[in-house]
């Protein structure tokens, strides 16, 4: 897969291309991807849902589709900006390479907040949801914590050298919000449909 956003590519394609023996598409943009369908899941589910507690069922669907659209472009971002880095890794230039590792650490950065957002939005939507669609809003939550995970291990992993770089602190904080929007949902109540 060469230039062509994910998003407009079919499934199959795109496993085919992660399966394949080739750096791109790998962690980042499969993750990108699953944000986006987590994102997806909460749309659905706020479209489906009335207005109860504190959500808005129309301003939860307009940001999970703002959400899912940003998670596309970064799945997207991050096989261009891999792509970058891997071209540059043995260039002469330590600049030029600093600046395509930054960048390919940013990507799953802002990933990852997003990962969050869409985790604490599905929560919303589990608890105040429409009950016959809690499944599905449990599914964002969990993908959304599973995709700030793995976004967190990815800047972790390209910042490793960087001791004191700040940002892989920052992924782990984002994938541990994530992780407890999971767990306060998680429990047998949850897991039928009304």
């Amino acid at each position: 897969m060469t230039g062509t956003p994910l998003a407009g590519t079919a499934f199959g394609e795109i496993t085919d291309a992660v399966a394949a023996a080739a750096p791109t598409p790998g962690g980042g943009a499969v993750a990108g991807l699953t944000a986006a369908l987590a994102a997806g899941l909460a749309a659905m589910v706020a479209r489906y849902s009335s207005a109860a507690g504190d959500l808005d069922p129309a301003a939860a669907a307009t940001r999970a589709d703002e959400l899912r659209r940003t998670a596309q472009r970064l799945a997207d971002d991050d096989v261009a900006a891999y792509r970058a880095y891997l071209d540059l890794v043995k260039a002469p230039d330590p600049a030029a390479r600093k600046a395509a590792l930054d960048a390919a650490a940013d990507i799953p950065l802002a990933l990852a907040e997003v990962a969050v957002e869409v985790a604490e939005l599905g929560e919303l939507l589990v608890e105040c949801g429409n009950p016959r669609l809690r499944p599905d809003a449990l599914t964002a939550v969990q993908l959304g914590s599973a995709v700030a995970a793995s976004a967190a291990a990815l800047v972790g992993a390209n910042l490793r050298a960087r001791p004191d770089d700040p940002r892989p602190a920052r992924a782990a904080e984002l994938a541990a919000a994530a992780g407890a929007a999971a767990a306060r949902v998680s429990g047998p109540a949850n897991s039928t449909r009304a």
